[in-house]
């Protein structure tokens, strides 16, 4: 077992190791991305990677305080569904009402790694990444063309 600031430091080491294999890679528009901290420019609409024992998934999230405003979000989402997963070639779990972690209820569009793989274990980083990698920059691709049914959300 790690203590609270080994998981902290090895979670840290992780993700920049992440985002500086990352680095190389351009966004979709041929701009510079922080893959890690992925800005869509919209309030309240993320792309999440997160790690956690051995487990790992990935997702769009809504998080809008307002929940019909979060349905509304929700619902201009779905109407990009095909798109999704055509730039993602796999099919993702829709939750139009999901609580994380904090109780707090979201909407989202997530995809859990299948494999076991923890990322306090630097021989997972690999699968990790390869499970990461691909799925960001699909959702990059997939952003560069929805973003703009998002804009009345800015």
């Amino acid at each position: 077992m790690y203590t609270r600031d080994e998981a902290k430091k090895l979670k840290e080491k992780f993700w920049t190791s992440f985002g500086q294999f990352m680095t190389l890679v351009p966004g979709e528009e041929g701009t510079k991305i922080n893959w890690i901290n992925y800005k869509t420019g919209v309030k309240h609409l993320y792309f999440r990677m997160e790690a956690e024992g051995k487990s790992a998934h990935i997702g769009i999230e809504l998080t809008h305080p307002d929940a019909g405003i979060r349905s509304l979000m929700y619902e201009q989402l779905l109407a990009y569904k095909t798109v999704l997963h055509t730039e993602l070639e796999e099919e993702w779990i829709w939750e139009d009402a999901y609580q994380d972690m904090y109780g707090k209820e979201i909407a989202r569009v997530s995809q859990p790694m299948e494999e076991k793989a923890s990322i306090f274990n630097q021989a997972d980083w690999p699968t990790l990444i390869s499970f990461f990698k691909p799925r960001i920059i699909a959702l990059d691709q997939f952003w560069s063309t929805a973003k703009y049914g998002f804009e009345i959300f800015k």
